[in-house]
């Protein structure tokens, strides 16, 4: 008789995972100021003394804890933006700041100034003038993003779909952009996955490993039957019997 892995308690890494986040909270980045961008403004955007900046990747949470979601009593300054009531001004400050180091979706800026209660209208098109120049280029990111994740994280091309989708790309651009990979990539990606966790598991029996291997991978979003091949095969070469164990060959 065959047995199959139970799969029940498989969350997918990208419905949790906190540093794919952290690009849509509209984290206060720090910044400088910003000219010759062909938007005919300046921007200031100065750093808070004492506030340190973590370094990481594309995705990797920068300015996490530090949302830009305060009330509009909070200083200006410190949030590096113009000391005037003007909100064509503030938006565009909001947006240099929060684009400095680190590009951004339209509807992460979009939240961002609604969070500070910047009209509608302005908003519409100051954000409409920064796609205009080249400032926002959500086709361009949603390509950098998949690059980047999948390199870095080894993102399968699902989990790389919902985090653009909770981003705010267009549908089309997602799939364009997930479009860089093939099944040949992502399956070698997988196996890469495996091969540099496998060592760990070594001690455990053979279920064990399995459904630690497997679940590793669906986290990331590969398919059921892609995890549990790939898992198979890799237990099978350091000799271990998995003739008993049911799998899909997807």
């Amino acid at each position: 008789m065959t047995r199959r892995t139970d799969w029940a308690d498989v969350a997918p890494e990208y419905h949790t995972d906190p540093a794919s986040q952290g690009l849509a909270d509209g984290g206060d980045q720090g910044g400088a100021d910003q000219s010759g961008d062909g938007t005919g403004f300046r921007g200031g955007g100065g750093r808070s003394k004492g506030r340190r900046r973590r370094r990481g990747g594309f995705g990797d949470g920068q300015g996490s804890g530090h949302q830009d979601s305060g009330p509009p009593s909070s200083s200006r300054a410190e949030k590096g933006e113009p000391p005037t009531e003007d909100p064509g001004e503030r938006a565009r400050a909001i947006c240099l700041r929060l684009l400095t180091g680190t590009p951004r979706t339209r509807k992460q800026l979009a939240d961002a100034l609604r969070k500070r209660e910047i009209p509608e209208d302005v908003a519409e098109e100051v954000l409409t003038r920064f796609e205009e120049v080249g400032l926002i280029n959500d086709g361009a990111f949603a390509g950098a993003w998949v690059e980047s994740r999948h390199h870095g994280r080894g993102l399968a091309r699902r989990a790389l779909a919902q985090e653009l989708r909770t981003k705010g790309v267009d549908a089309m651009l997602i799939e364009e952009a997930v479009g860089q990979l093939d099944s040949e990539q992502e399956e070698a990606t997988a196996r890469e996955l495996v091969a540099r966790k496998l060592r760990s598991t070594r001690g455990l029996d053979r279920d064990k490993r399995l459904r630690r291997l497997a679940s590793m991978l669906a986290r990331k979003g590969y398919s059921e039957g892609l995890a549990l091949r790939i898992v198979r095969q890799a237990l099978e070469e350091e000799g271990e019997d998995t003739g008993d164990l049911e799998y899909d060959g997807g």
